[in-house]
């Protein structure tokens, strides 16, 4: 139910009917102008009401057509001078044109329609009111000129209240699309978030599950209390990925109950180092400098920079491989490095699954902070990736 105050929604059902409310216009102006003082024109009586009613009949065309309805009152208005009928009252028909002229037509109609009003004000002075005295034409072709520059004035503020109208209706419109395609930007960049968070999450826990359960296997036949510690770090990592994975699902979700665990920061990267050698690899810290006060966004991408890196050290650097973790703490910046000394590229390319989604996402992390990243190999083999980080937020 419409709950707009009534005479709001009076307004906007006018506004939205435009030709029946001109029409009802025209039969008001007939009914007051024609039909009222029919009388008043005899012995001419049946020609002033022709005459009438065709000045007032195109005024029901006054917006939808203007120009084409302000035609047919001139030509009316010109046979009306050669009639020989007393002055009609429904020449005021002439006025309305005159403001429909500037309110609604283009800009050369409403001069044209101006015009034509100043020489229709001679002419009737001359017709009808100029008693042959001078003074008379004077005052009476000046108080019709008045009347029609004042209702021209009145069509070009009507037509500038128009166009203040549209500009704002276009501005509305040009918002509303502005906001949908920042909603799809938005949308878009989450869903590249996600994605990138799903990877680093997914290919990091399956690395440590793949590599704890090659150690355990072949622990089994020798070393049971090991085969059980792999089992346990692969139920602890596997439980930590699905938290991870909770997490990131939730965003999808709708509800404002959800809770979300906090992301990782640099201060888990100590941790996250101790998995990966629980795993088995070879894996040193190093940290130097003062730690300072950083954004949390710079945080999750220096954390997921180093589970990245190290999860391409478990899949590529080869059985044997050592890595080095090195967080250098600067006064507006972190660096980070991650090294190793496998096989690195070589073991990249002839295994990788060819979308390089990890390197591209370690890529797209730094930037989007402000920071840059350099991954390649190293010289005399492995790998090394390298990046640093502003203090500061995200752009």
């Amino acid at each position: 139910m419409d709950e707009r105050p009534l005479l709001e929604r009076l307004v906007a059902r006018l506004r939205a009917h435009p030709f029946e409310v001109d029409a009802a216009l025209a039969a008001l102006v007939g009914l007051v102008t024609v039909v009222a003082p029919a009388r008043a024109y005899w012995p001419s009586e049946g020609v002033a009401s022709v005459l009438g009613v065709l000045l007032v009949a195109p005024l029901a065309w006054r917006r939808r057509a203007p120009v084409p309805a302000a035609a047919a009152v001139t030509a009316v208005g010109l046979l009306e001078l050669v009639a020989g009928t007393d002055f009609l009252a429904a020449n005021v028909s002439a006025l309305l044109m005159v403001y429909a002229l500037a309110a609604y037509a283009p800009p050369w109609a409403s001069r044209a329609g101006l015009v034509l009003g100043f020489t229709g004000a001679v002419l009737v002075a001359l017709r009808w009111y100029s008693s042959d005295l001078p003074d008379s034409l004077v005052v009476s072709a000046g108080s019709v000129s008045v009347s029609v520059v004042a209702a021209w004035a009145l069509g070009r503020v009507r037509r500038s209240r128009l166009g203040e109208l549209a500009g704002l209706a276009e501005r509305a419109r040009l918002l509303e699309i502005e906001r949908d395609q920042e909603m799809r930007l938005a949308a878009t960049a989450e869903r590249a978030r996600i994605a990138r968070e799903m990877h680093d999450v997914v290919a990091h826990s399956l690395s440590v599950v793949i590599a704890q359960a090659d150690g355990g296997r072949y622990a089994g036949r020798t070393d049971p209390e090991v085969a059980t510690g792999a089992l346990e770090a692969i139920a602890a990592t596997g439980r930590q990925a699905l938290t991870d994975m909770r997490a990131l699902l939730g965003v999808l979700r709708d509800g404002a109950a959800e809770q979300y665990a906090p992301q990782p920061d640099v201060t888990a990267v100590p941790a996250l180092v101790d998995d990966v050698r629980a795993s088995g690899l070879d894996v040193d810290l190093l940290v130097e400098g003062e730690p300072r006060p950083m954004a949390a966004g710079p945080q999750l991408a220096a954390y997921r920079i180093v589970q990245e890196s190290l999860t391409n050290v478990l899949k590529h650097a080869g059985p044997s491989g050592r890595a080095w973790v090195r967080l250098h703490w600067r006064p507006d910046s972190l660096e980070l490095s991650v090294l190793d000394d496998g096989r690195g590229a070589a073991a990249a390319l002839a295994e990788g699954d060819g979308h390089g989604q990890g390197l591209r996402g370690m890529h797209e992390r730094a930037q989007l902070h402000r920071g840059r990243l350099e991954a390649g190999p190293r010289a005399g083999g492995g790998w090394r990736v390298h990046a640093v980080l502003p203090l500061g937020g995200a752009r």
